[in-house]
């Protein structure tokens, strides 16, 4: 019983967090976006994807909360123990702080991003590759709570 609420807690934690640093970070490239939008809307498909480059840290998240909630028991199978619930909530610290933290960060290299390639399109490439860099570390967060998530079934607790 325990287990269960310890695994559900987890599968929120991971998605309502990581989704916290995406919707942050997808916000602010947006309302710059706009801004620049405002000024010449030939540069939308460029605006886009900058702006939508914070927002995999909601998707990692949610895939870790997924996977939780499969491998739990709440879409079938057998329930965690206490023990498994406890590690499934280990597991989504990773993802739910590494994506915030990530999330605000690429947000901002996205605004700054977006406000470099408004001057002069052909920086949009510097952008690009800035910008990716802090994707790093949500996918580094993801990989630890992806083989965490994985492994706890197997877990003898």
């Amino acid at each position: 019983m325990y287990g269960m609420f310890f695994a559900i807690l987890a599968a929120s934690f991971a998605t309502i967090f990581a989704g916290i640093g995406s919707a942050k970070g997808v916000g602010s490239a947006a309302q710059t976006s706009m801004g620049v939008l405002s000024e010449d809307s030939s540069k939308f498909g460029k605006m886009l994807v900058l702006t939508l480059l914070p927002g995999t840290q909601g998707l990692y998240g949610f895939i870790v909360g997924f996977l939780i909630l499969i491998n739990c028991g709440v879409l079938g199978g057998n329930p965690p123990t206490t023990g498994q619930g406890i590690a499934f909530l280990a597991a989504s610290v990773a993802i739910g702080l590494g994506g915030m933290f990530s999330g605000f960060a690429q947000g901002k290299a996205a605004v700054s991003g977006i406000t470099m390639t408004a001057k002069d399109e052909k920086n949009f490439s510097k952008a690009m590759v800035s910008i990716t860099l802090v994707e790093i570390y949500a996918l580094l967060a993801f990989i630890v709570s992806l083989l965490v998530v994985i492994s706890v079934p197997k877990l003898p607790v």
